[in-house]
């Protein structure tokens, strides 16, 4: 059976693009420089604040990154008194995880968000009670999709990478997955089209977090 769960947050916890959105718009801005669309920015998310940038920087023009200190001091300024703006958890959620407390599994999020704006985010939505471990993007330790991190965090709950499920919404939390040798699965509701969830080669891609209860659940009928 499964012993532990991790999450990524954004896109697959929490509805949170129209804060990434609301606080690169105002990055811009603020810089001078043109808007990117909220499409892009769903497209650039997942790799940490630092490649976000980068990338909304080159789609602005600047191919030269010549405003990127000044363009992500701006941005993680900003985000970290904007990172809850419109942040709400997406259908179901709550209850899924309620429910796999109920089971005695261990649950953690792991973001590539910096770590600070992930612990206030998970706090504020879901309380500090829910989660068991929490962890941002920390200097010195590799982003997604290194394995470390989340390696490390099946150690800390004691769960072996074949007794850790890993959550995710992106192809770099599928590689995450992957290179830990836990099982993954991407749910179709958060930053990434089908098609990309699909060329990720997760175990299943989920339409509704009861097909994740229903992995969960069959996974412990099986080991008992």
């Amino acid at each position: 059976m499964y012993k532990a769960c991790v999450f990524d947050l954004d896109g697959t916890l929490t509805d949170t693009l129209e804060s990434l959105n609301y606080s690169v718009s105002e990055t811009m801005k603020e810089i001078g420089l043109a808007p990117i669309t909220k499409e892009q920015c769903r497209e650039f998310v997942g790799n940490g604040a630092k490649v976000l940038i980068e990338k909304v920087l080159r789609a602005a023009g600047d191919e030269e990154l010549a405003y990127f200190d000044k363009a992500l001091d701006t941005y993680l300024r900003i985000f970290d008194e904007n990172c809850t703006y419109h942040v709400t958890p997406y259908k179901g959620v709550p209850r899924m995880l309620a429910a796999m407390k109920e089971m005695g599994i261990k649950l953690g999020v792991l973001s590539n968000k910096p770590d600070r704006q992930t612990v206030y985010v998970v706090e504020k939505i879901f309380g500090r009670d829910t989660f068991d471990f929490v962890q941002g993007q920390k200097e010195g330790v590799p982003r997604k999709p290194d394995p470390t991190a989340l390696l490390s965090m099946a150690e800390h709950f004691g769960s072996e990478p074949e007794e850790t499920l890993y959550i995710g919404d992106s192809e770099v939390d599928a590689a995450t997955g992957k290179a830990a040798r836990t099982d993954t699965i991407l749910v179709s509701w958060g930053f990434r089209d089908r098609e990309v969830l699909a060329a990720a080669e997760p175990l299943k891609i989920a339409d509704t977090t009861e097909e994740i209860l229903e992995i969960v659940r069959n996974r412990r009928k099986k080991d008992v």
